[in-house]
């Protein structure tokens, strides 16, 4: 038995936050990704590596191959109990998944660094879910929790609207035929976002979040068919606008891009990971300032 799996990565480009209560969000996969590789091993316990971008080993664990994947030893303790809630989720939906008890090998490697912030979490989920044949909405949900519209970024090689207001979610593939996309860049801020610390500080708010909701559905509708760079800069302001005002939190441009003539949207949890910015000389002003990784659009998208 051998078995070969690949994941995309994702970024939100519209309605973050708000995607957890059912907002319609634009999400693109990335060019980027995570593989898994599954093949026979010896006796009675499996071994799982992982491999980072730089094909270095960041973690391992083995298991006893049991119902239970007793863990027998790890790098990281924290990874390895969530490996073995993920791997024991996976068997639920799937009592097959595994049944054989005979030890096998698992190697996953990553092609981009993990504090990007593209997606190591939904990808191994994704790749698992197809590895065990198992909805992989469904063990998101029993496993990690989140809106899923990283696993539908996974799932396709095309942009995507995603709704989890319908079970199952709704997603639908869609062309972004943006003609100024060469304006479009991604800059890392050279700082990984705690998920789980921003969806936390969403769910405290007291705010109508109906309202926000059905404005950025609308503005998420309005940016597929931007015509100009002019239109689409609006549309984000508009966006950044809405979302500053529902989480009580400062825009990222005013905070720390004041004087770049360009637009800076969020993308995902406010303060980290990847923004979205416009105009050809955003590369030259972001290394200027420090941030030296700067992908454009077309590069970055699937």
């Amino acid at each position: 038995m051998k078995n070969h799996f690949y994941s995309n990565g994702k970024l939100l480009l519209t309605s973050e936050y708000l995607v957890l209560d059912g907002a319609e969000a634009l999400a693109i996969p990335t060019v980027y990704g995570q593989s898994l590789e599954v093949k026979d091993g010896l006796g009675n316990v499996s071994k799982w590596t992982s491999y980072d971008h730089e094909n270095k080993s960041w973690f391992e664990a083995v298991f006893q191959a049991d119902d239970a994947f007793s863990i027998l030893s790890f790098s990281d303790k924290k990874m390895a109990e969530t490996l073995q809630h993920i791997l024991a989720e996976a068997k639920k939906l799937n009592p097959n998944f595994l049944s054989e008890k005979s030890g096998i090998e698992v190697v996953s490697r990553l092609d981009f660094p993990r504090n990007w912030g593209l997606g190591s979490s939904s990808t191994l989920i994704n790749n698992i879910a197809q590895w065990a044949e198992v909805d992989a909405f469904k063990l998101l949900k029993n496993s990690f929790g989140g809106s899923g519209y990283d696993i539908a970024c996974a799932q396709n090689n095309v942009p995507v609207l995603y709704s989890n207001k319908t079970s199952p979610p709704l997603v639908k593939k869609v062309s972004l035929n943006w003609n100024f996309s060469e304006e479009l860049f991604f800059v890392y801020l050279n700082k990984k976002q705690d998920s789980k610390q921003s969806i936390s500080h969403y769910n405290q708010l007291g705010e109508n979040k109906k309202a926000y909701l059905e404005k950025v559905n609308q503005i998420t509708q309005n940016l597929l068919p931007a015509k100009t760079l002019e239109d689409f800069e609006n549309l984000i302001a508009q966006h950044e606008n809405l979302l500053s005002e529902m989480l009580q939190l400062p825009k990222i441009k005013d905070r720390l891009f004041s004087d770049f003539r360009g637009s800076v949207k969020s993308l995902g949890g406010w303060g980290g990971d990847f923004v979205l910015v416009t105009r050809k000389e955003a590369p030259d002003y972001f290394k200027s300032k420090g941030f030296s990784t700067v992908i454009p659009f077309q590069k970055m998208i699937k």
